[in-house]
C-alpha cells in the first residue's frame, strides 16, 4: 500500500514545535511532471548500465510500498526534525 500522510514535525531551541502533515496523493499529483522526469531518468540510467527497466522500475514501487511505518529523527545541536510516514 502507498503511503498516505507524511508527518513532519520541528522542535526548535525556544521549545516551540512545529507539526506539518502532508498528504501524499495530492503531492504527488502536484509533483506528477518531476515523477515522470524521475521516472524517464531511471529508464535512461538502465540502459546505460544494462539493468533490466521493469525489474528496477518493480523494485522502487516495493520501497515505496514498503515506506509507511518507518520514523526517523535528526537532532543536530539544539534543533530536531522528526519525520514520520503512515
Amino acid at each position: 500500500m502507498m503511503p498516505q500522510l507524511v508527518t513532519v514535525g520541528v522542535k526548535r531551541p525556544d521549545r516551540r514545535r512545529i507539526r506539518i502533515w502532508v498528504p501524499v496523493l495530492p503531492a504527488v499529483l502536484v509533483l506528477s511532471p518531476l515523477v515522470v522526469l524521475a521516472v524517464l531518468g531511471a529508464v535512461v540510467a538502465c540502459r546505460i548500465y544494462r539493468l533490466s527497466v521493469v525489474r528496477a522500475l518493480g523494485t522502487g514501487w516495493r520501497i515505496v510500498c514498503a515506506l509507511p511505518g518507518t520514523r526517523f529523527d535528526v537532532e543536530y545541536s539544539r534543533t530536531a526534525v522528526l519525520v514520520a510516514i503512515r
